[in-house]
């Protein structure tokens, strides 16, 4: 069984950042994979035994990075509390270098430096504040850039301090030996603010997108926001509040109206409507009785309750739904790898083309020769800044994911969310997905007076049965609120049904006598409904038809799906008349009947043998190895550990119209993806020919790059007003 280790990685600027890291992590012995997110700041190993966290450390280090892993403090708090301190710390510098810098463009740009007080002219003056911020505001990007080259790896802080550096240091050797170049015709003139504003605006533009990427993790934040702080638990005949934290299985918890459900478990005392939307995304409350399951962080609109703690911690449906979030949040789609790959050739190609620009402006260029070559290549170097490449998928994958979240979609990995937008056709099981899954009275006829009565008796008798056709008779009484009648002599008679003395009254219900005719009870057989026949006295009184009702949402979802021009198909074991019937109500023209379990997998490999991309919708365990067969898996919130776990997306929700919500999120979030990463590599396609011939300048490049990772993010967030 596979391992996954999440933890968080800090000091992370680009898509190279993330090549570093996976390369470093990927070296580590026992890894198989590594995965790194540059929006989220986490890293998840997949390995086939625990690595020690000292490796992890020492691998992440050795890179010029640091990991950080969850101890007392959680993982999202440690990062939430950095990117504060980074916040604060990056507000600071961008203020003082930007200030510095506008000083020093004052005192030596063309035109405005004649309103300057002279001190600002002074090249000594400019010398110190270049040096304030290229050392003590340019720090970081000097020790990673240092720490990537000591492993021969160039990103994208070495660009910027190759060419931040290659400025300031020229403009040091003007500023001290000005006979120099003097001698060598090159006028005297100090680029100070070329190195002072590209480290401001270099600085600007990751406060900026780091403001930005924190809207792409509000899911998260708001599904931890959900959980109640404490409980009300019945100790001793005692109720007492405790922190949820201190809360433990078997423990039972009083809700009141208005409050929220703090773990999940079974109500054991009274009933309630329990608005559930925080986690399902449903709107309308569900009324829960005795019991029935009730899920922590929900809210308790009516009533008040006991129910048992039957999970607790980071076994709660809300820890899992927020483990799963995360894993998809840091997990990669395959069109990632395309960003990957090329930004790992990307800094190496751009730092040639940066010595190819200085030496053809250098042999070619007008006067003044070195100085022109030098600026020209310092625009090439900070002009290609790989960040709008490394951003483009994740944002958006966080995005995505987080608003499935929101939905009661629950989406395992990227792979999942870009292979939904591709599906052509759908399978659906039947039992518990397009179906209710609990056998429900959908017809009574009676040949007595009040149909309530004929229910009234044959619920008595079916009280004493465990048959699950009893049940949904007995369940139908007590909806009704029908006063159920004791029975005496009760007899169940093998294959044909239950007979007993109900008030005075000898009720038998079971299979049509051999010497009766009912032409109601055959029209309803041959819509998939099973039928009982009562009677009372020895005379036929009436039937109960009782059938596995569809579910409201799926009609809906199946007309949705057939309007977007993807096929649905039914597949079942029950007999072709049932299938049929279902398969006709709700618009599903091509029904798998009478299939075994083991060979529903058998059925989605035909389908993909076609050259179809195949969705499987199921919940039960018979359901799981088809899910994991199908190129992609959709489990209903309501199945099995086993089927959630081999689905790639789970509706908690158990609406089968998240179906279509999946498949439109997945194509929205492609949109954006690839709308991303077309501006990021159109971004440097155009703009570093621009930089060779000259037409823009240092600074200029600066803003540019910094404008291009703050679109990407943008972009990522108009996600959340996708209309899924």
């Amino acid at each position: 069984m596979k391992i996954k280790q999440t933890f968080a990685i800090k000091g992370m600027h680009c898509a190279s950042c993330v090549y570093t890291n996976e390369k470093a992590l990927k070296a580590i012995p026992g890894v198989t994979d590594a995965a790194v997110n540059l929006a989220s700041g986490k890293a998840t190993l997949t390995t086939d035994s625990k690595v020690e966290k000292n490796k992890i450390s020492d691998a992440i280090k050795s890179v010029g990075y640091q990991a950080m892993f969850e101890s007392e403090e959680s993982l999202d708090e440690k990062i939430k509390t950095e990117k504060i301190k980074e916040l604060k710390n990056l507000r600071i510098k961008v203020f003082v270098s930007l200030s510095l810098g506008a000083i020093i463009v004052w005192g030596s740009f063309p035109g405005i430096m004649n309103f300057a007080p002279e001190i600002f002219k002074n090249f000594n003056f400019q010398f110190v504040l270049a040096t304030v911020v290229q050392f003590w505001a340019g720090r970081d990007l000097y020790q990673a850039a240092i720490s990537s080259l000591r492993h021969r790896i160039a990103n994208m802080d070495t660009l910027v301090v190759i060419g931040t550096t290659v400025a300031f240091i020229y403009s040091t050797f003007v500023t001290f030996f000005p006979k120099f170049f003097m001698d060598l015709g090159i006028e005297v003139m100090p680029y100070f603010d070329v190195s002072t504003v590209i480290i401001g605006l270099i600085l600007l533009g990751r406060y900026l997108e780091a403001q930005a990427k924190a809207g792409t993790g509000e899911a998260i934040k708001k599904l931890i926001g959900l959980q109640a702080k404490t409980a009300r638990i019945i100790r001793n005949k005692k109720e007492i509040d405790i922190s949820i934290n201190e809360v433990v299985v078997g423990d039972l918890i009083r809700v009141r109206p208005g409050e929220k459900i703090p773990v999940d478990g079974v109500i054991v005392e009274g009933e309630s409507a329990i608005d559930e939307s925080m986690v399902t995304g449903e709107s309308m409350p569900s009324t829960k009785y005795k019991g029935d399951t009730v899920i922590g962080a929900t809210m308790n609109r009516s009533g008040s309750f006991i129910y048992k703690a039957t999970k607790v911690g980071k076994d709660t449906l809300l820890s899992q739904i927020i483990k799963l979030v995360e894993e998809a949040q840091g997990s990669k789609a395959p069109i990632q790898r395309l960003a990957d790959i090329i930004s790992s050739y990307f800094v190496p190609i751009v730092i040639m083309l940066a010595i190819g620009t200085f030496v053809g402006w250098y042999v070619f260029g007008s006067s003044p020769i070195f100085v022109h070559a030098m600026l020209r290549a310092i625009s090439v170097l900070i002009i290609a800044c790989p960040c709008a490449m490394g951003l483009a998928t994740p944002t958006a994958i966080m995005v995505g994911t987080g608003i499935g979240a929101q939905h009661g979609i629950l989406i395992k990995d990227a792979e999942s969310l870009e292979t939904a937008h591709k599906v052509n056709t759908i399978i659906f099981d039947k039992t518990g997905t397009l179906t209710k899954g609990k056998p429900e009275v959908t017809d009574v006829i009676s040949n007595i007076k009040n149909k309530n009565d004929l229910i009234q008796l044959v619920a008595s008798i079916e009280k004493n049965s465990e048959h699950p056709l009893g049940e949904a008779i007995v369940k139908k009484a007590e909806e009704k609120k029908l006063v159920l009648s004791k029975v005496e002599g009760f007899k169940s008679i093998t294959g044909q049904g239950v007979e007993g003395m109900v008030s005075g009254k000898k009720v038998y219900v079971g299979k049509l006598l051999a010497t009766d005719k009912y032409d109601d009870g055959e029209k309803l057989k041959d819509q998939g409904k099973t039928v009982v026949y009562v009677y009372i006295n020895s005379k036929l009184s009436g039937l109960i038809a009782i059938a596995d009702t569809i579910k409201e949402s799926s009609l809906e979802a199946i007309l949705s799906l057939n309007k977007m021009g993807i096929e649905t198909v039914m597949i079942t074991g029950d007999n072709e008349a049932t299938a049929r019937a279902i398969g006709e109500k709700l618009g599903i023209k091509k029904v798998l009947a009478e299939v075994m379990p083991q060979d529903k997998e058998r059925e989605v490999k035909k389908f993909q043998k076609e050259g179809k991309i195949v969705a499987m919708v199921g919940d039960g365990i018979n359901d799981a190895p088809a899910l994991a067969a199908a190129n992609i898996g959709i489990a209903m919130g309501s199945g099995t550990d086993v089927a959630i776990e081999a689905a790639g997306i789970t509706l908690v929700n158990k609406n089968l119209q998240s179906v279509t919500s999946a498949i439109k999120l997945s194509k929205q979030t492609m949109r954006t993806i690839k709308l991303n990463l077309f501006w990021a590599f159109a971004y440097n396609v155009v703009l570093i020919p621009v930089a060779i011939i000259g037409l823009i300048s240092p600074i200029l490049a600066s803003g540019a790059m910094a404008f291009s990772s703050i679109s990407v993010v943008t972009n990522s967030l108009f996600l959340k007003k996708a209309n899924i």
